[in-house]
């Protein structure tokens, strides 16, 4: 879900020649009530865009004078079309956004705050709430959650002399080490040497280190020492040989996973259905982990929230299809259906997700002490300089200058 700087810079450029603002006003004019004859348009993302419609139906089944008409759209152009449907003044009533999406939307004043009488904070995962907040108001209500664990080989770690899952940043490094000169793998750890999305890899250090993408001021925090600290980290395995200091795009960890190339690396949940598929040889020789602590174990949520367009005149209907969509018992049906984490915490309570495997609970403890990306307009603008430091670090900058020029590059970035 991450895009170009360049994909923005055309997008924005659309959004001033079309007059974003006055398509975008106060809301749509007379609302239709909850009960009224209605269709509600709802846009829906990737592989969850196509089957979102079979789970519209049930909802219509319920609720028959609501016929929900969703429209999938892929990943790789739903940006450009949210933002010209917005300058056209064509927005759906709902749509699914993506968590790095959130703030750029917020900020272009094109969602309704989330009725916090319908929908309570308390039932989600901070994060994820969190996530969708900007000046104390939501905009947009959690619907599934991401985050990051640690994939290892435990049979190559038994070759290595190592039992157990490595807790901390210092069994990590040792871990790696071993993978590497003690069970004939290439590289100990999978990190991704820049390019896009490399980001995602260096958060969750940022963050187990006790840092912030923001300070409490709300301005960029990039060169604190907790930055610098998880820098070094990153760093080390890059300096030590530990992990590939060449960015390949399109490049399957899995497969090298399943050699013993490369015996461990962070990932989401959706790679446990993907060993299993494609590595089938492996059952019983890898585990999941909660990514090891410096100060904490933490990493960050991602996934997608549902949200209610300003100008819809169905503002009802979309909430009664959002509650629907929330509800505990369809969140674990989601999950069945998708293998998408609920953002609902009283779904893991649902025998879908409570009898779940060892790795599925993996991923539930990560999620109550994950933190959020903030949901910043330039978001993608300061994720590539993100990007762009890493790959100076892969090919060994200095952590402390290169969190300084972070900081520089990121600070006219956030308003």
């Amino acid at each position: 879900m991450t895009r170009t700087a360049k994909s923005v810079t055309i997008a924005m450029t659309m959004v001033s020649a079309l007059g974003l603002t006055s398509a975008c006003g106060s809301g749509g004019g007379d609302q239709a009530k909850a009960d009224a004859k209605q269709t509600l348009t709802v846009w829906g993302m990737g592989e969850e865009g196509k089957r979102l419609q079979t789970v519209a139906d049930e909802f219509t089944k319920k609720h028959p004078n609501i016929k929900v008409k969703v429209t999938p759209v892929g990943w790789d152009v739903v940006h450009q079309k949210l933002v010209s449907a917005a300058a056209a003044g064509n927005l759906p009533d709902m749509a699914q956004m993506g968590s790095t999406l959130m703030g750029e939307f917020i900020d272009l004043d094109t969602l309704e705050p989330v009725d916090t009488g319908t929908f309570d904070k308390a039932d989600f995962f901070p994060a994820a709430w969190d996530g969708n907040v900007k000046d104390g108001t939501a905009y947009g209500v959690p619907w599934y959650v991401d985050t990051r664990a640690l994939y290892y080989r435990t049979d190559l770690a038994k070759k290595a002399g190592v039992k157990g899952a490595p807790a901390t940043w210092k069994d990590m490094r040792a871990l790696a080490g071993r993978y590497h000169d003690k069970a004939g793998s290439t590289y100990g750890l999978s990190l991704q040497a820049g390019g896009t999305g490399a980001w995602q890899n260096w958060l969750p250090f940022l963050y187990s280190a006790g840092g912030s993408v923001l300070d409490k001021d709300g301005k960029p925090a990039l060169d604190s020492p907790e930055s610098v600290k998880a820098l070094a980290e990153y760093a080390h395995y890059f300096g030590e040989g530990l992990t590939k200091k060449n960015f390949t795009p399109g490049y399957d960890v899995v497969k090298d996973f399943g050699s013993g190339k490369v015996p461990m690396f962070p990932s989401g949940p959706w790679i446990v259905q993907n060993i299993n598929d494609q590595q089938p040889q492996l059952k019983g020789k890898w585990k999941v982990a909660e990514l090891p602590a410096d100060k904490n174990s933490s990493s960050f949520i991602g996934g997608s929230s549902l949200v209610t367009f300003k100008d819809s005149e169905h503002k009802a209907a979309a909430a009664e299809f959002t509650k629907f969509l929330t509800g505990p018992e369809k969140q674990a049906d989601w999950y069945k259906a998708s293998k998408s984490l609920p953002a609902v915490k009283a779904a893991w309570e649902q025998p879908a997700l409570k009898s779940g495997d060892d790795s599925l609970q993996v991923f539930r403890k990560s999620l109550d002490h994950a933190q959020e990306v903030p949901p910043l307009a330039k978001w993608n603008e300061i994720s590539v300089k993100m990007d762009d430091a890493l790959g100076k670090i892969a090919r060994g900058a200095d952590p402390a200058a290169t969190a300084g020029q972070l900081q520089k590059a990121t600070e006219g970035l956030v308003d």
